[in-house]
């Protein structure tokens, strides 16, 4: 795997970002699907539904131009899994790469001036998917008629759209260019608009001016509001207008799938975008696969489902447990079950609460010599060799080696398995009597029995806590397991019940210096080690506790310095020192990161990647890989299909 490269836009003096060089391209041919409705009159011939500049994709990694044709088969759990198609279509104005740096997708090109103005081309000639232009003017409804209307949006623009509290200044330069000016610098602006769920700026403005009432009859609007049991025409128009949950087959759409169901159902088709503004090197429009459908089952069942070959591209609701059964089924179904790096900076972690009710826990938890002792008395390589077949990274919660903020030292710090140091900071500790059992006792006579609580979701957690007990039991330290249902184990946590619990670690362990760092800093409820600190940035003070350990507040400061970064440097050196605090303090306590995730492919689908990455982000799953690319051609193990 590649090195991730740095973005290099946030705060350069004038940046400008091209879609890449355009090459001269041959006529477009007809897609066959829709050769029909051309000659029928009903659809535009292909050169005319395509922007004058299409984006060009290129192929990597023995990646092959396709065939047009067939419908690809998927599972989900739930009708609300329709947003998964954004997820995987993963049609952004800017887009993450592969090598985790952003370029155009939806815009032509982009320029950054001090980070904090952007300017934003669009390609001209380019269509919403029902043939309408996706111009400025989209820009311009979402701005004036949504973000900025009181009752669409009663609580105002989203936050990535501020800097410092501060609105940006909206132009409308022309017809494919739109500008966003603010006073001060936002570096969170662009990955928004490339997220997995992403910040949408624009909306289809001639489809939803009938559901406005600025556009619409006032009355019109609220008989159509009752008719749906809807209080007024706000909730209609919002009803009506939500790219990202895609529950509106009326909505016209930009993405390389259009959803033709109505939800709740459980069978789905979406069926090609004929306006998609993506062809291959050949000029050939995507996506190559005329139809997506999405089967509906029981999560618990998609993994044997999956086995029997009723998917053709599944890693959503299969774990790696479920690895050993899959590849079985190789035997029996002509599909391939690949090994994706999930990209999580720990699958395993462990989070004392800094902020539990109980003062002697408490006492303990803030003190790093004991959160070291925690550390250091896993034996992180038998859980990599019994979970996970010696497939994982034995790490600490950090980011991972692909990030190029990533040193080696994060990763090994205080997570070797070393009884003995853990053993001498527990004594160092005051903690050196025990009782019958063997159990050191605390400081305040009580024994050293923790809790440690998860939701429950998955036995791989169970099979590693037992794994855990075995040698914390060595230093002295009786663990107990509680489980209990998702909302009842987050609220335990948040209310200060909870002494410890389990999650995944880092979000995101693939981050750049251009990404917010405000995830190692107390600013979020979710955060399990510090809820209430979190609360309390999240509220601004009207709610939680107010940080009182040095390091914590540190943390905020240096979140704060990179909000406010003047160049790439301080950004740089804001991340650093975060990093290295985290390494130093273990707040979390991780144990394998790099874990695997099984995607399987039926054998007759070419370009998935062998190796990949399953992030959610940066990367959208499947999206990153662009799935518009994927095609379907005779059955080959997809090992070997990229193989010359």
């Amino acid at each position: 795997m590649k090195r991730l490269a740095f973005l290099g836009f946030a705060l350069a003096l004038l940046t400008a970002i091209p879609a890449g060089a355009q090459t001269k391209l041959p006529p477009p041919e007809e897609v066959p699907s829709l050769s029909k409705l051309v000659k029928e009159g009903k659809l535009p011939p292909v050169a005319k539904r395509l922007p004058e500049t299409p984006r060009v994709v290129t192929f990597e990694g023995g990646a092959q131009p396709g065939t047009y044709g067939g419908a690809l088969r998927m599972l989900m759990a739930s009708s609300k899994d329709t947003r998964q198609m954004v997820v995987y279509g993963y049609t952004r104005l800017v887009v993450w790469t592969p090598e985790y740096t952003l370029e155009p997708d939806l815009l032509e090109s982009y320029e950054v001036q001090d980070g904090r103005i952007f300017t934003l081309h669009l390609r001209k000639g380019h269509k919403w998917s029902d043939g309408e232009p996706f111009t400025a003017e989209d820009f311009r409804y979402y701005w004036e008629d949504v973000a900025l209307n009181k009752e669409l949006s009663p609580f105002g623009p989203p936050s990535q759209l501020l800097a410092d509290g501060e609105l940006p200044k909206f132009q409308v330069i022309n017809e494919t260019t739109v500008r966003y000016s603010w006073p001060k610098p936002n570096p969170f602006f662009l990955p928004a608009l490339a997220g997995t769920t992403p910040l949408y700026i624009y909306r289809p403005d001639k489809y939803l001016r009938q559901f406005h009432a600025v556009y619409s009859d006032p009355s019109l609007l609220a008989r159509r509001a009752k008719e749906q049991g809807l209080q007024n025409w706000a909730a209609l128009h919002n009803r009506q207008d939500n790219q990202y949950r895609n529950d509106n087959p009326e909505l016209p759409t930009l993405d390389p799938w259009i959803l033709k169901t109505t939800p709740p159902s459980q069978r789905f088709v979406f069926t090609r975008n004929p306006y998609y503004h993506r062809v291959d090197p050949q000029g050939r429009q995507l996506p190559y696969i005329d139809e997506v459908i999405m089967n509906v089952a029981d999560g618990k069942i998609i993994p044997a489902k999956t086995g029997a070959g009723e998917s053709d591209l599944q890693a959503r609701y299969i774990r790696f447990d479920n690895y050993t059964f899959l590849k079985e089924s190789e035997k029996r179904v002509d599909q391939s079950v690949l090994l994706w790096r999930t990209a999580v900076g720990s699958q395993f972690t462990l989070y004392p609460n800094l902020n539990v009710n109980d003062p002697g826990w408490r006492a303990l938890f803030r003190d790093a010599r004991f959160r070291h002792a925690l550390s250091l008395a896993i034996d992180r390589h038998e859980v990599n060799q019994v979970i996970y077949y010696g497939l994982a990274i034995e790490s600490a919660n950090t980011v991972l080696p692909e990030s190029p903020l990533y040193k080696p030292e994060y990763q090994k710090a205080w997570s070797g398995f070393d009884l003995d140091r853990a053993n001498a900071l527990l004594d160092e500790l005051g903690m050196t009597k025990r009782n019958a059992r063997g159990v050191r006792l605390m400081p305040d006579g009580r024994p050293l029995e923790l809790v440690v609580e998860t939701a429950g979701e998955s036995s791989e957690q169970a099979d590693i806590l037992e794994l855990v007990r075995d040698t914390w039991q060595k230093a002295g330290i009786r663990l107990l397991i509680k489980t209990s249902q998702r909302e009842v184990f987050r609220n335990r946590v948040f209310s200060g019940d909870t002494m410890m619990s389990v999650w995944t670690g880092l979000d995101n362990g693939l981050p750049t210096q251009d990404l917010s760092p405000e995830e190692l800093a107390p600013t979020n409820q979710q955060q399990l080690q510090w809820p209430k600190w979190g609360q309390y940035f999240e509220t601004r003070s009207k709610a939680g506790e107010a940080p009182d350990m040095e390091s914590a507040k540190r943390l905020l400061e240096l979140n704060q310095q990179w909000r406010t970064a003047s160049n790439e440097a301080e950004k740089l050196d804001a991340w650093t020192q975060m990093l290295q605090i985290h390494a130093n303090e273990v707040f979390t306590i991780g144990v394998v990161a790099g874990a695997l995730q099984p995607v399987v492919a039926t054998n007759r689908l070419r370009n998935v990647p062998v190796k990949g990455v399953f992030a959610w982000e940066p990367g959208a799953h499947f999206g990153i890989y662009k799935p518009d690319t994927f095609w379907l051609g005779e059955s080959k193990p997809i090992r070997t299909q990229a193989m010359k």
